[in-house]
Parts: C-alpha cells; structure tokens; sequence
C-alpha cells in the first residue's frame, strides 16, 4: 500500500512523508550528499545516555544546570521563538515552564554537557501561544520542509514529540487500567497498582522502490498532491520480517512478485511514531495489477523520467516527495547510482 502508515486526509497525527505540494522544495542543505542518501530526522548529535534515565538525582541536576534547555511540545504543534533567520526552538525550563503548565518532561540527551528536555503542554494552549508576536507555533512537517530550524535540532524534534504522544495515549496500564506513571526520565510508564512496566512503541513500516532493470515501480492515491508519485509502503505485520513485508505489500497492491530484498536506510517518522525502513526489491514480473481500493495509479518509470520528476523539470509537472522524506531518497539513490535495486 501507498504509506497507509500515514494518511493524512485521516488523521492528522498521520502526516504523509510523500504528500507535500509540487513547489514545497526542501531547503539546500536538505538536498541529499554526494554518496549518500540524506534522510531527515536522523544524524542526531544528542549523546542519549542511558545512564542518566536512571539515575533521578543526575536527571534532577542536570534540569537545574542553568544551561539546560527544552523542546516544548504541544500535541501536534512545536513552539518555537522568533528569530532573524531560523527560529530557535529552545527554551530554558523556567521559561517553558511559563509557557503553559506542563504535562510531562522527559530528557532527551547531553549537548555537550548540557541536558536537553523535552516538555509536553496541553494542545489548547497552543492558540495562545501563537497570538504572542515573539513565538511561532507549527507543525514538525512543516518546521521541517521550510526549514524553519537549524538542521540539527530535526532528529531531537522527531524524538520528543512522539514520546511525548506516546505518553499522552499510553496513561493507562493496558493489563489492569489503572492510571500509570512516569518512569526512567520519560522512557518508561510504570503501573503502581500491579507493577507491569509500559515502554515507548515505535511502529515498523516498509517503504520499497521495485526495480525491473532500468525502470522503477511508482504509484499514487487521490489524496496526493497532484503530479506526486511515490514509493509503495506498509506496515510490518506480527511474525513477518522485513523482506517479507515488502514482497507481500508490493504483491497486494501492485500485482507485481519481488525476489531480492535490498535494505537501503531507515528514518524515524514521528507521524505519530513510525520507523520507516527503505529498501529496493528486485522485481520478478512486470504486469501490473492494481489495488484500485488503494491506488488511484500505478505504473514504472524511466530512469530518465525519475530523474526529471526529482528535479521538477518533468514536461507533465509530475514529482516525486520532498527531500525530507525516504522516498524522495530511495528514488534519488537508484537514479544516481548510491543504490541499486
């Protein structure tokens, strides 16, 4: 399927990775280096250690370390201060703290020696919040493709704000019902009532290039912005491994067998808590069969014509997704050779 790991015209935690608008360019130092596919999110430079979740008195003394900073998150909103040229996202925790009253605060990781929080505020908030001329408050897909931060503060955004929705929908043991509690400086629920120990989930999904030679497997569903083209992509299911999933959901929507399973990258997806993994498929037939439940189009293309769509010079206006996203990248990565199918 078309990344029914998020669809968008659903919910809106399930932002599409490949549904940006035609002229939603990413900024240049998205673009990906020579050599190398360039994923957002990832490349963090937070040091996460370990240690310190469970360690309360280093935690409490590192949040009081007057260098210490916070991402603050409401829902699907991240609030961020106005600034010259990039906004900066950063805040002291007092001055989070004064934002609105917080939910939760979880740690992150050192800068340095400096400890990064992330803190989670009520939604409602957040109409406040952006009426005030020094703040902008926006959604992470957005903050993202205008590159509206400095790059490296994109991989602990990712993090925060699907441990932090995580949070908010996880306060429930789900063995006994009874209202769980923070542990391990946010990396843990804990139930007082029967002990069960609750951990952040994160939700494997394949997204797969198909390859016939010199031709790549490409489709489309009506909720896509018009011209766009993308990779197939679908969640793993219990009991099945990677190369099995991406045979199963490139035979279930497009009618087309794989043989050869290539592991390209991975990216975490914080739409709501997704790891997207990329890979090539070698295919093995060429006709396809298309799941109109889910595709509105399907067909292959050149490399010639791939190449055109990713530089947006295709003579139909047709695109494939922005370069924040891991579809972008597979498609880049077989065009110019950084991988093959």
């Amino acid at each position: 399927m078309l990344n029914r790991a998020a669809p968008n015209h659903v919910d809106p935690d399930h932002v599409d990775p490949d549904h940006a608008a035609p002229d939603c360019a990413a900024p240049d130092r998205a673009e990906p280096r020579a050599g190398r596919l360039w994923l957002g999110y990832t490349g963090g430079l937070l040091n996460r250690d370990p240690a310190v979740r469970h360690d309360p008195a280093r935690a409490a003394a590192l949040a009081s370390d007057p260098a210490a900073r916070a991402y603050v998150v409401a829902g699907e909103l991240v609030v961020l201060r106005r600034g010259a040229d990039l906004a900066d996202p950063l805040f002291t925790l007092a001055e989070a703290e004064r934002l609105a009253p917080p939910h939760e605060r979880v740690w992150l990781g050192l800068d340095g020696t400096a400890g990064r929080f992330g803190v989670g505020i009520d939604p409602a908030a957040a109409e406040a919040l952006a009426a005030r001329p020094d703040l902008m408050v926006t959604d992470l897909r957005s903050i993202a493709v205008q590159g509206l931060v400095a790059g490296e503060h994109l991989p602990a955004l990712a993090a925060v704000k699907a441990l932090l929705l995580w949070h908010a929908r996880h306060r429930f043991c789900s063995a006994c019902g009874s209202l769980s509690a923070l542990a391990d400086a946010g990396w843990r629920r804990r139930c007082p009532a029967c002990g069960a120990d609750h951990f952040p989930r994160t939700d494997p999904v394949v997204i797969m290039l198909a390859v016939d030679g010199d031709r790549c497997l490409l489709g489309r569903q009506a909720r896509f912005a018009p011209g766009m083209w993308s990779c197939l992509a679908g969640f793993v299911e219990p009991g099945e491994s990677i190369e099995e999933a991406v045979r199963r959901e490139t035979l279930e929507e497009a009618g087309i067998r794989c043989g050869r399973v290539s592991y390209a990258a991975s990216q975490p997806w914080p739409f709501p808590m997704s790891l997207m993994i990329g890979c090539y498929a070698e295919a093995l037939s060429t006709d396809l069969t298309i799941d109109r439940t889910e595709l509105e189009d399907l067909r292959w293309f050149g490399r010639d014509e791939a190449a055109a769509m990713l530089a947006r010079r295709h003579p139909d206006g047709l695109t494939t997704p922005p370069p924040i996203a891991i579809g972008h990248a597979l498609i880049r990565g077989w065009v110019e050779g950084i991988a093959t199918g």
